[in-house]
């Protein structure tokens, strides 16, 4: 028996014990390195789904729709469960009391992914198919995203930061970044789905021709125009940095910066969940700006990938 243990409560942890790392850390330092060792291996292959989707009909390749639903509902599933639970908790030390401010970040979160994994797709008149290695791969980036925001929401560091975040302007500075980013998500998602409409209403859905056996099953594709269209290919994905950017900005603090270890030590999951995107959708963005330039002969030359004048 351990010699300050009295039998009532629960013995003091092992000098091994104090010494470990908690398991958030190791969790959230894992998931904030992966995304940028993938992220180069994506400009030269393209995720086998959207425009790039095989057009085997095997057991392998799923309803896009459906697989979008299932591979996003997931994280806010994690998301609630963790804010509720704290499963990487390793003592009731590392979770506090949820206060206002954690409770209205919880709730910019949920209204994302209502949109996300709900409303979007449930509007689209139709997608194409995805493999489903692109789904299985989603869900588990989402499940572990939805964990680690769920757990840092309700840690001690969260609690802290947001003690006093109605008096700090990066707080609303921040909110009102998620929500002018969210708008133009959705904004700009909307004149890819009215293309789609509009194909579908002409009878144009489905592409057709007799020399390719497989376009038939391939979805309609069409040049976006207006807003920011005018400038770059993927002004959603801008839009969605925007908006993880003033989540980031008004959930956490920012991380150190002297150097790549404190970086890793002290990113918190909002920053981490804020460059993953980037090092995720970069890639992506960069291969269908591409395919648009090769499969659309006026297809704007000066529009840039995803960053106005920059990329």
């Amino acid at each position: 028996m351990h010699p300050l243990y009295d039998g009532k409560s629960p013995p003091p942890p092992s000098r091994k014990q104090r010494d470990r790392p908690p398991l958030h850390l190791v969790c959230r330092q894992f998931f904030f390195v992966i995304p940028p060792i993938v992220c180069p291996l994506q400009f030269f292959v393209d995720a086998p789904f959207g425009r790039f989707a095989p057009p085997s009909n095997t057991f392998l390749v799923v309803d896009g729709i459906r697989a979008w639903i299932l591979m996003e509902i997931v994280s806010p599933i994690a998301f609630i469960y963790s804010l509720a639970n704290t499963p990487l908790a390793t003592s009731p030390a590392d979770t506090a009391p949820l206060i206002p401010a954690q409770l209205f970040l919880a709730s910019l979160f949920l209204v994302h992914y209502a949109n996300r994994a709900l409303i979007s797709p449930l509007r689209t008149p139709s997608r194409s198919k995805a493999h489903i290695s692109v789904t299985l791969s989603g869900i588990a980036f989402n499940i572990i995203n939805g964990i680690l925001m769920g757990t840092y929401l309700r840690s001690h560091t969260a609690h802290t930061f947001l003690a006093d975040a109605v008096a700090r302007p990066a707080f609303w500075a921040g909110t009102a970044l998620w929500a002018i980013g969210l708008f133009g998500n959705i904004f700009h998602d909307e004149v890819l789905l009215n293309i789609r409409r509009n194909a579908k209403a002409k009878g144009k859905a489905k592409a057709k021709s007799d020399d390719d056996p497989h376009a038939k099953h391939k979805e309609y594709y069409g040049i976006p125009h207006g807003y920011l269209y005018t400038y770059v290919s993927y002004p959603n994905y801008l839009c969605e940095w925007v908006e993880w950017f003033g989540f980031a900005l008004a959930a956490a603090p920012p991380p150190a910066l002297t150097s790549l270890g404190a970086l890793v030590s002290s990113v918190q999951p909002p920053w981490i969940f804020f460059f993953s995107e980037i090092s995720l959708m970069i890639a992506r963005a960069y291969r269908g700006h591409r395919w648009y330039l090769a499969n659309f002969p006026d297809y704007p030359k000066d529009r840039k990938v995803v960053i106005p004048l920059v990329f």
